[in-house]
């Protein structure tokens, strides 16, 4: 979880709400649901999370597996959040020192307004695809 907190920008309650439909392993992708404001966002898979992801996916399929064996296997999901946590992002600095340019930061970060995210740098939006994760460099993956 931490790789992804940092790595993909990911709050708390969005990485603990992530369901495996939402990461695409190909496009090296995560789409957060209902984060901050109530809205979606696209953002980055780090490479450097995706061998362990991959393996605690198979081994909660496996449980899942086990699971419906023995008349069980059901989630429940939440409505809606009781309120929002509010926390700075580190990840922000370290994705604009890599030379990422604010909007896309903006929109990775589901920040409604440029000004709450950073108030200097280009705009110029790439995507999430033309970025690479921080975690990524740390770990050299």
């Amino acid at each position: 979880m931490a790789y992804l907190l940092y790595g993909a920008g990911l709050r708390l309650l969005e990485c603990c709400r992530l369901r495996m439909q939402d990461v695409d392993f190909t496009a090296n992708q995560i789409v957060v649901r209902s984060g901050k404001g109530d809205k979606d966002r696209v953002t980055m898979l780090p490479a450097a999370v995706k061998p362990d992801l991959a393996r605690h996916l198979e081994r909660v399929r496996e449980q899942h597996r086990r699971d419906l064996e023995r008349a069980a296997g059901w989630v429940e999901l939440p409505t809606a959040l009781a309120r929002k946590y509010p926390n700075a992002d580190p990840l922000a600095t370290h994705l604009l020192e890599d030379g990422h340019d604010i909007r896309t930061v903006q929109e990775l970060l589901g920040h409604r307004d440029v000004s709450t995210t950073m108030i200097y740098t280009h705009v110029l939006n790439r995507g999430p695809a033309a970025v690479r994760s921080p975690a990524d460099r740390m770990f050299n993956a």
